[in-house]
């Protein structure tokens, strides 16, 4: 009979680079615990554990905090899956620049040779143009200022490889778990639902720079016009307005 391979936290530690005083504190907060005790009670970490410690290690190195990290893998979150997702919305944007390339490039040969432009060339190109810009961003328009929307892409811009992590997993990670524990019949006081609130709330001031006005504005965007927020035109509004209303309701009313 043959038994798995288990590292005690000295050789863990020696083998991934990180001192015992670290992987002591990530078996506190919960985000990396050996799962496996010896006859003597001494305990020990498993190829599973390994496994998370990879994860870890390589979330972290993008730039995400411990708690993100913690909320990605919890949530079962596979990375090579998310690695492939990025990529295919980084291969999205490409082509979306390809066709903006041929159709300037087109225009500026019509302008050099003193042709006169077409109308479908010109509407080609705004079209392209506008497939470029943030989702949204109309809708956003109508809830902040120039100088609003300015903060959040220099705040997104300054968050890196982090803003997908942050605004394609954690975050609608948090929306699907409070979505369950609304149409669950939860209470919007139940310290759970808080607790989600608080953690999007936190996330929200990444991106807002800690401005109340940006973060109503922002919310106030998604209740009016979730389908252009999130970039798909069939966004149940009305469960996602319930669902606003659930986690400001969860704001404003503690139990």
């Amino acid at each position: 009979m043959t038994t798995s391979a288990t590292w005690k936290v000295g050789r863990l530690a020696e083998a991934s680079g990180l001192t015992v005083r670290t992987l002591h504190h990530w078996d506190t907060i919960g985000l990396l615990s050996p799962s496996q005790r010896t006859a003597g009670g001494h305990r020990e970490n498993t190829e599973e554990d390994l496994v998370r410690l990879y994860q870890v290690l390589a979330l972290r190195d993008l730039g995400l905090t411990l708690d993100t990290v913690a909320t990605c893998l919890d949530a079962g979150v596979d990375p090579v899956r998310l690695v492939r997702d990025h990529l295919a919305g980084v291969e999205a944007s490409i082509a979306a620049l390809g066709v903006l390339r041929e159709r300037l490039v087109r225009l500026g040969d019509e302008l050099s040779a003193q042709e006169t432009v077409t109308p479908t060339a010109l509407l080609d190109a705004l079209r392209a143009v506008g497939r470029t810009g943030r989702e949204g961003e109309h809708t956003l328009g109508r809830h902040l200022d120039g100088g609003q929307i300015q903060v959040l892409r220099s705040r997104a811009a300054a968050l890196g490889p982090a803003r997908h992590y942050l605004l394609e997993v954690e975050w609608p990670e948090l929306y699907r778990r409070a979505e369950r524990l609304r149409t669950a019949g939860i209470s919007a006081t139940d310290g759970e639902v808080r607790r989600l609130v608080a953690r999007m709330d936190e996330l929200s001031a990444f991106f807002s720079g800690g401005d109340a006005g940006v973060s109503a504005g922002v919310r106030a965007a998604w209740h009016d016009d979730p389908a252009a927020m999130s970039g798909d035109s069939d966004a149940p509004v009305d469960d996602w307005r319930e669902l606003s209303d659930y986690l400001n309701d969860a704001r404003h009313n503690p139990r």
